[in-house]
């Protein structure tokens, strides 16, 4: 259900993108562009509610990254994409930037890693206390400890339904960094911040598909011998993506 669902939303999110790209290009005054900028925002805000959906109903689907391209799925942390990584991913193409927004993005990216650390720490300990519980869940082949076992699970499940909760908390982060974004920026140069970002995972999708359709020579060709490929560019359905 999440996959058609996050499907038409990248369906959606493409013809966003082309306004944004068409709003800058055509020097709109920033009302009607900040009427677009919004709107996308907006949209983002769409996705967590039906990520948000999806973590109750499967958090294994959401958090392994099932729906997204390999490429992608790569670069996931805790289902989606890392806040303070996307920052530096998208600052090189907000210049010029003035002293107070630098501080605020600084100030930002800190945060987010912050949090990010927290998070992760708390779900390596959540990792650990459960594989503690599965090897220690007796044998479910011994009628003697069945009951055990039977408990042990219970026990484990109940552990597993954290797992939801750090997803989203995960997203209430990377939602955060967007609205934190859109408030610092000016409303062109969060149009420019919105483009970077679809054009970063549409590349790593175009590069999944690259990785798929490569020609058999390069699969057993040696370690060593690394030469350059030259690759077209073209434009994709959509430059939304893992989110």
């Amino acid at each position: 259900m999440f996959d058609v669902e996050y499907g038409r939303w990248l369906d959606d999110g493409g013809r966003r993108m082309a306004e944004l790209h068409g709003g800058l290009h055509a020097h709109l005054p920033d009302s009607d562009l900040r009427a677009i900028v919004d709107d996308t925002l907006a949209h983002y805000d769409e996705l967590f509610r039906v990520r948000a959906a999806a973590a109750r109903s499967d958090v294994f689907h959401l958090i392994t990254g099932m729906w997204a391209t390999p490429a992608e799925r790569c670069f996931l942390w805790m289902g989606g994409f890392r806040p303070s990584v996307l920052l530096k991913t998208v600052a090189p193409q907000l210049d010029p930037l003035t002293e107070q927004q630098v501080v605020g993005i600084c100030s930002l990216q800190q945060s987010s890693q912050q949090a990010e650390e927290a998070l992760s720490q708390g779900l390596e300990q959540l990792h650990q206390s459960l594989s503690d519980t599965v090897a220690n869940g007796g044998s479910m082949i011994d009628d003697a400890n069945i009951g055990s076992f039977m408990g042990y699970m219970a026990l484990a499940l109940g552990k597993l339904s954290n797992l939801e909760g750090f997803v989203i908390q995960a997203d209430n982060l990377r939602q955060q960094t967007l609205h934190q974004m859109h408030r610092i920026l000016t409303i062109r140069q969060t149009a420019r911040c919105f483009l970077a970002i679809g054009e970063y995972h549409n590349r790593l999708r175009a590069l999944s598909s690259l990785w798929a359709s490569r020609p058999r020579e390069i699969l057993v060709a040696d370690e060593g011998n690394c030469g350059e490929l030259s690759i077209p560019t073209e434009p994709s359905e959509s430059q939304f993506s893992a989110f």
